[in-house]
């Protein structure tokens, strides 16, 4: 199975938020998900971003790629 570390949308309409999520790459990007490592907040001043690292390094280990989004995310 290929792992996916992906933001998956919350939130109401034109107030998103994301969860961090990480999920089988062939899902829909707001389908099931395997674990929840974090949240991302782009409509607050200023973002916030709270993603659990120990975790984010684990799937990362294991094989897991990030999404472009979630790469960008985490290197701030």
């Amino acid at each position: 199975m290929a792992t996916v570390v992906r933001l998956t949308r919350m939130g109401r309409k034109k107030r998103p938020f994301y969860r961090v999520v990480v999920t089988d790459s062939r899902k829909r990007r707001d389908s099931g998900w395997i674990e929840s490592i974090g949240y991302y907040n782009p409509m607050v001043e200023p973002e916030v971003i709270n993603i659990n690292e120990e975790r984010l390094a684990y799937w990362k280990s294991v094989g897991a790629k990030l999404s472009d989004r979630v790469a960008q995310i985490t290197k701030k």
